[in-house]
């Protein structure tokens, strides 16, 4: 029996109280000049890191002279998309924007509810599918306000939950330290990827458009998209699902539809046209499957004969960065045209020493993303124990009424 099962059996033998959270906390009513924050102490919701990473500090301050108040141990949640899970346990007093929520324990309820508990309740998966089943909006919903102070809560005794807390943080102690590990590991991966990836003089370098046939897609909503068919790789895939090569598609087309796209057949780079910002844009997967796949809108195929990892390799570098830079046009919309590719020069070392950096960087590549060893696959691991020893301790028999 655990520590939790033993105190829960000794201090709540029938069961544990469920309450709504109005019931225990409300929401900051104090205000704060803005005149008062800095770029620590304000918190607006873009500074609220998604996937409930927390906060950074802020990159801009408010534009009103006062704000809601937040103080030390407040729960902080991002109130547009829920679905991003932006959630932070105040360290210290501050300022938030309207479009965060500060909840704040009511001061007769602190007896009986541990701040640190009620954190960890309101950054479960549960709660946040809860909050986004009564959120309004389809483009920017956003959630209700009156919805989440009705969210239950379990109220197990405070000594059961200094002792959930204990342990849900020691889980979240070695997953930030395999993060900080991880994240390590992929700076010294982006050092040797530029690295060895710059090339002397000597090597012969060509415009994309001049050993390529550059493809640009169009077409090809999310609408179009089959359980089974033609293998398809969507531009927004490339940002959030693909690594430098892929062998499989997470989506297919109908083949009449493929039959209107561009084609990618194995060994071409797909690369991406359009992004929300600089950095993302241009970049690239190299499809190594076994069958033919199409692409559409908002990508271009480059179709070669050079080892297409060392190209997927190559566009990951800060020097095609800096020369991407130069073809790109506008503001909130990014954009490298197909033209604009095709200019852009690439060091052409002999097929050979393309082969030898490929075998290297394979293996850098793996140790940093491959899900399957090292300590990708160890965090992966961690964060699975994780969730389930979260939900089975923040779950309990409701007591009767």
């Amino acid at each position: 029996m655990s520590r939790v099962d033993q105190v829960l059996a000794e201090l709540a033998p029938r069961g544990v109280r469920h309450l709504a959270l109005s019931e225990l906390a409300s929401y900051s009513s104090t205000r704060v000049d803005a005149a008062k924050l800095d770029e620590t102490t304000f918190v607006g919701v873009d500074n609220l890191v998604a996937n409930k990473g927390g906060r950074v500090d802020a990159n801009y301050l408010p534009n009103t002279a006062h704000l809601t108040a937040y103080e030390c141990g407040d729960i902080l949640l991002g109130n547009i998309r829920p679905y991003l899970k932006k959630v932070w346990r105040a360290t210290e007093s501050g300022g938030c924007s309207g479009d965060v929520l500060a909840i704040r324990i009511k001061e007769d309820s602190q007896d009986c509810l541990d701040s640190e508990f009620l954190y960890y309740l309101l950054s479960s998966d549960g709660f946040f599918a809860y909050n986004m089943q009564h959120a309004k909006g389809a483009k920017m919903p956003r959630g209700s306000k009156v919805a989440i102070l009705n969210y239950r809560i379990p109220v197990p005794p405070l000594e059961v939950q200094h002792e959930i807390v204990r342990v849900l943080d020691q889980f979240t102690q070695l997953e930030a330290e395999l993060e900080a590990e991880l994240e390590a590991r992929t700076r010294q991966y982006d050092y040797y990827l530029n690295e060895m990836l710059r090339f002397e003089a000597t090597v012969r370098r060509l415009p994309i458009g001049d050993f390529a046939v550059l493809v640009r897609g169009n077409g090809m909503p999310k609408t179009d998209f089959t359980e089974m068919g033609t293998p398809a790789i969507h531009y927004g895939q490339i940002y959030t699902h693909f690594g430098t090569w892929a062998t499989e598609t997470k989506s297919f087309v109908a083949p009449a539809t493929a039959a209107r796209l561009a084609t990618v057949e194995p060994g071409d780079i797909v690369i991406t046209n359009t992004s929300e910002n600089l950095e993302d844009v241009g970049k690239a997967v190299a499809w190594l499957g076994d069958a033919t796949a199409v692409t559409g809108g908002h990508a271009t195929v480059i179709k070669h004969d050079e080892n297409p990892k060392f190209l997927a390799y190559y566009f990951q570098t800060q020097e095609f960065h800096s020369a991407k830079r130069k073809h790109a046009t506008g503001t909130k919309v990014i954009d490298v045209s197909a033209r604009g590719l095709a200019k852009i020069e690439v060091p052409l070392p002999a097929r050979s020493e393309q082969d030898r950096l490929v075998a290297i960087l394979d293996d850098f590549d793996a140790l940093v993303n491959d899900l399957s060893i090292g300590l990708p696959a160890e965090l992966a691991a961690r964060r699975k124990q994780y969730e389930y020893y979260r939900d089975k301790l923040l779950t309990f028999k409701e007591s009767p009424a």
